[in-house]
């Protein structure tokens, strides 16, 4: 509460030549953990020794995190239109991240949430493509849709084992039984996408130069 409160202050006041637009990015930071910490409460503890199913729960939480990072991500131009962020496979995260983004703007553009049923192109129309796992189609399927969205302009997103090493950029995990996520720098210079420092600093694991980060 009380980073909370100095954040409000933060944002009323210009002193000491500080840019405004610095203060937001560091209000930023204060709210994903705010936010991410309320969702993990509802989502409760994960347990049991196999793999845990899914649930609404857990997509809320990643649903935020997703429309948070687009905060922390700068795409090559043109940057226009709507804001797209795609969703292969799970229609249960594709309904999360509706509900998370409705009627919010991504620096000053609107979002639209389009789910992509079939491997098809998704340069043309996604700024973000999320590759949901479990019953998200096959592994080959997956596969492609990750190749096709390892391009540059596509911030590719997933939540499988080997995401990263296979070309994604983020891909969440459960780590102390909260989710949490993992950045593959190298692989966001490939798509030419500059990824905040800020950003980085809240991850679990970051494979590549941080240097490169912003």
């Amino acid at each position: 509460m009380g980073r909370t409160i100095a954040c409000r202050k933060l944002r009323r006041s210009e002193a000491g030549g500080i840019r405004r637009e610095y203060r937001r990015k560091e209000c930023w930071v204060i709210l994903i953990a705010v936010v991410a910490a309320w969702l993990l409460a509802e989502a409760g503890p994960v347990t049991g020794a196999e793999p845990p199913a899914r649930t609404a729960s857990e997509y809320q939480v990643k649903a935020a995190f997703v429309y948070n990072f687009a905060k922390f991500v700068e795409w090559p131009p043109p940057v226009d239109g709507p804001a797209g962020f795609c969703v292969f496979g799970e229609a249960t995260v594709f309904s999360a991240l509706e509900q998370v983004v409705r009627g919010k703007l991504i620096a000053g553009r609107t979002v639209e949430v389009k789910r992509l049923k079939q491997v098809e192109d998704p340069r043309r129309e996604c700024q973000i493509l999320f590759i949901a796992g479990g019953d998200a189609g096959s592994a080959q399927e997956r596969a492609a849709a990750l190749a096709e969205g390892s391009s540059a302009g596509v911030l590719t997103i997933g939540e499988s084992d080997g995401f990263l090493e296979s070309g994604g950029i983020i891909n969440f995990l459960l780590k102390d039984k909260k989710v949490r996520f993992e950045i593959n720098l190298a692989a966001a210079r490939k798509a030419r996408l500059t990824i905040s420092s800020k950003l980085l600093q809240l991850a679990a694991d970051v494979r590549g130069d941080a240097e490169s980060g912003k």
